[in-house]
């Protein structure tokens, strides 16, 4: 069996990265790397993310069963997510599952996340849907996840528990979880100082057609008119300047 040490030691500095961020307390969260057509390696459970080494990694065929039956960790059990996503999307090479503090305030809310109110999120995240909460660990999880995924979806939020987010790379998919909980943190500062400046929908599909420049496509432009359309609960009881024109 192929060892992956290289691909060990980027799950154990992306962990380090994570617990370093405050990402995940304890032994919370987990993120795998696809390395064959049905292999995958992954963190294991009941280990912080900050102290793993390459030893401790689990390998996982896309059933779920570990296969290196010498190593005394375990796969963690929400690794079904993740066999679900690859699964789901054959471009997906990695998945990080966090419960970053400001993106799991929005997902334990129920508020979904607002379009229009910072580029950077329209470029890099886009439409980020919320999935109902599903117990952690079991097949459901993914099932939920996976009926929100479109061609272009990188990251989902899941109800009550944290967020998930993916890529071609794992290095890809942490960044989105940075640029995930950075947004969510400044929408929750906005929202204190009680005025949120939202897109008009011109504005929107400007910026969304700039997106395309950089080779990143965003199927919110064959329907510019649901824009904004989730943006309510977010911009309610603001001052001014929360609403969405001409939403």
């Amino acid at each position: 069996m192929v060892n992956h040490l290289g691909v060990r030691r980027d799950i154990c500095d992306i962990g380090k990265r994570i617990w370093l961020r405050g990402y995940c307390a304890g032994n919370e969260g987990n993120h795998s790397v696809r390395v064959g057509p049905d292999r995958v390696l992954c963190t294991p459970t009941g280990v912080s993310k900050g102290f793993m080494t390459p030893g401790m990694i689990c390998t996982v065929d896309m059933d779920g069963t570990q296969i290196d039956r010498r190593n005394k960790f375990k796969r963690t059990s929400e690794v079904l997510l993740h066999l679900a996503i690859y699964r789901h999307r054959p471009d997906v090479r990695a998945v990080v599952h966090a419960h970053s503090p400001h993106a799991t305030a929005f997902a334990v809310s129920g508020i979904p996340l607002p379009e229009g109110v910072h580029p950077e999120a329209e470029l890099f995240l886009g439409k980020v849907p919320t999935a109902a909460y599903t117990t952690p660990g079991y097949a459901g999880l993914g099932e939920s996840v996976c009926r929100l995924i479109g061609a272009e979806t990188n990251t989902v939020l899941l109800g009550s528990h944290g967020s998930v987010s993916f890529d071609a790379s794992l290095l890809g998919a942490y960044h989105k979880l940075e640029i995930l909980d950075a947004y969510c943190r400044i929408l929750l500062l906005a929202r204190q100082l009680g005025q949120v400046h939202v897109l008009g929908r011109d504005q929107m599909v400007d910026l969304l057609k700039a997106k395309g420049n950089f080779g990143l496509t965003d199927a919110r432009l064959a329907e510019p008119s649901a824009i904004g359309k989730d943006n309510r609960a977010y911009l309610a009881g603001l001052r001014k300047g929360g609403r969405c024109n001409p939403c």
